[in-house]
């Protein structure tokens, strides 16, 4: 699905060669993320894994943007598959060994699973990361980065999807009309994992 996605003063959209940066701006927001922290044990494993997925998937298959080289924010639109090959597998596989805590590949292919069965099927844009730099909270840089792809989809027509990892930014997605589906641990005792979904807003096309 093509989408006429419109930029705003200070969003730019990510080329490969932006890969990295994006990766890292991501990694640096989600290190003290309660499923993240979890899954991964430690914040190099999270930068680690940022870079592989942003550079094999999300900057060159689908739409990411960064906000002042201080936000970033990684999407799929319908029919953008979040696939990965065997070289990006092993980079992960080995990303894991090197950095992360014990467990933690059983632990992110745990995750992995539960996130797919509670996936939905019909179309929608996908929103896999979006996340500041500590120092640069409270600029509203996540609503700019956010609100030039809901616009769109609200033209569209199309629903769009998250999976929220820390209860602090549920108050954050429902102002931009985000509404909960479903909450999951994602080991029992662990963290909670939050699905939400926003339908398009009416009369926006």
């Amino acid at each position: 699905m093509t989408l006429d996605i419109k930029p705003t003063e200070g969003v730019e959209q990510a080329s490969p060669r932006d890969a990295r940066a994006i990766a890292d701006i991501t990694a640096q927001a989600f290190a003290e993320d309660p499923v993240n922290r979890h899954v991964f044990g430690r914040p190099r494993a999270i930068l680690s894994c940022m870079r592989v997925l942003a550079r094999r998937i999300y900057v060159p298959g689908g739409h990411s943007y960064s906000a002042e080289g201080a936000a970033a924010a990684m999407w799929l639109a319908p029919g953008q598959s979040p696939g990965l090959g065997g070289f990006a597998q092993a980079s992960l596989a080995a990303g894991m060994f090197l950095h992360a805590s014990k467990g933690a590949m059983g632990r992110a292919l745990a995750l992995s699973e539960k996130m797919d069965a509670h996936h939905p099927e019909a179309p929608h844009m996908y929103l896999f990361t979006i996340g500041t730099r500590p120092e640069a909270r409270g600029r509203g840089l996540a609503r700019s980065l956010m609100a030039p792809v809901l616009a769109a989809c609200d033209r569209a027509g199309l629903p769009v999807y998250l999976e929220n990892s820390n209860p602090a930014n549920t108050g954050f997605y429902k102002a931009q009309g985000f509404q909960t589906v479903t909450k999951f641990e994602v080991a029992p005792g662990g963290p909670v994992m939050e699905p939400m979904w926003r339908e398009p807003a009416a009369g926006a096309g």
